[in-house]
């Protein structure tokens, strides 16, 4: 279970990057804390479940760049959560002390480079057959000024005092009277964190726990490992999964709706379509969304894209300078229905005005599909049938009559 969903964070990881990351800084803090979490739940997959001797010698290899990699959570964390309350996602001068702990930890542990792998491997061995003989590795200088528990525990409990620092700016922005405008209109954006914040909170406790029960030698927890590892396992998929339910952050929807200056005011007549879902009106992104769908009735009413036979999502998104993946959100959520049958709705009711305006004793009903889009007789009887309910050439013979 951990192996799966170590992978699937870095999934996660990568899939906020590429469609946040240009555009909104933020997310790239984010992507990077899902990565860093994914790469520790393997580094804890790897030394205690995995029992492979060559996987456990890999990682005690790689412990400069993956140890060091590690101290980072804690400041990607805190970026993160002040990005969002503070509506800027620059670092400061002063940020870069938060580097410090991960400098101190690679350049005391760049001798281990050195150490012969045959060292590694029986360490390894060793810790395969007793998690507990990984006190007696020592990959830093610093275990010898430092026990092993407070070497093993530094990395959760640097990331447990972010995560405290994390949740007091969100909660003094929280008990303002007067809220700056940048959650205004992002209720979304509260429950997301609180669920975040939340789920991170019980997974440190629980692997803090953990690390205690392994490195301090007669320590008492007042409750079962087993029943911390479970809390453990459930915190960790409740972090990977929240995005999931929050799509403004998974789909990187603008914090606030963009203004279109080329997009007129007026009303636009679109063919009758599914009004947007109630539910979607009641969260934040509804406006940004609706503003997607005017630009699209907009676009599709003046220049007629439609009427190309080769007009899909992917090339549509970029007639009209939206993103592919807040297109089809768009289309889901707002007009509920999926890009083809938008189309093919405009396509039919052109094909029908140019009924009405007598063309169809010029043009054979093929002929009126393909200036309607269609690219052929079969595709366009079947949806236009499915549309009005008969065939173009009844509807031809009853617009004659």
């Amino acid at each position: 279970m951990l192996l799966f969903l170590s992978i699937a964070g870095v999934f996660l990881s990568v899939i906020l990057l590429y469609y946040n990351a240009r555009k909104y800084t933020s997310s790239i803090y984010l992507s990077v804390f899902f990565f860093l979490i994914s790469i520790y739940s393997l580094y804890n997959y790897a030394l205690s479940f995995s029992k492979s001797v060559l996987l456990v010698s890999i990682f005690l290899s790689l412990i400069p760049i993956f140890g060091a990699m590690i101290y980072l959570i804690g400041p990607m964390l805190y970026w993160y959560v002040r990005s969002l309350l503070s509506d800027n996602s620059r670092l400061k001068k002063s940020d870069f002390w938060h580097f410090l702990p991960m400098i101190i930890f690679f350049i005391t542990t760049l001798p281990n480079i050195f150490t012969p792998w045959s060292t590694k491997v029986e360490a390894a061995t060793a810790i395969v057959n007793n998690l507990s003989a990984m006190q007696y590795y020592k990959p830093t200088v610093l275990s010898a000024i430092f026990s092993f528990p407070v070497m093993f525990l530094s990395r959760p409990l640097l990331v447990f005092g972010y995560l405290i620092w994390a949740i007091v700016l969100f909660i003094r922005y929280l008990s303002r009277k007067e809220k700056s405008s940048v959650f205004s209109r992002q209720f979304f954006m509260t429950k997301w964190l609180s669920v975040f914040l939340g789920s991170l909170m019980f997974l440190l406790i629980s692997h803090i726990l953990l690390m205690i029960d392994l490195t301090v030698e007669g320590s008492y927890i007042f409750i079962t490992i087993k029943t911390i590892r479970v809390v453990s396992t459930l915190s960790l998929i409740g972090i990977l999964v929240s995005p999931f339910f929050f799509p403004g952050i998974l789909y990187g929807l603008p914090r606030f709706p963009e203004p279109n200056k080329n997009l007129k005011a007026e009303v636009v007549e679109t063919p009758s379509l599914p009004k947007a879902s109630k539910s979607v009106a009641t969260h934040f992104e509804s406006a940004y969304l609706l503003s997607i769908s005017l630009k699209a009735d907009t676009y599709m009413k003046e220049f007629k894209p439609y009427l190309q036979s080769d007009i899909n999502l992917s090339v549509f998104s970029k007639l009209i300078n939206i993103p592919a993946h807040h297109l089809a959100y768009c289309f889901k959520e707002v007009k509920q229905l999926s890009f083809n049958d938008y189309r093919n709705t405009w396509r039919v009711n052109h094909s029908k005005n140019l009924i009405l305006e007598g063309k169809s004793s010029d043009l054979s009903i093929e002929g009126i599909g393909q200036l309607s889009g269609f690219s052929s007789r079969k595709t366009f009887y079947t949806v236009f049938k499915k549309a009005e309910g008969i065939s173009p050439g009844l509807f031809v013979s009853q617009i004659n009559k």
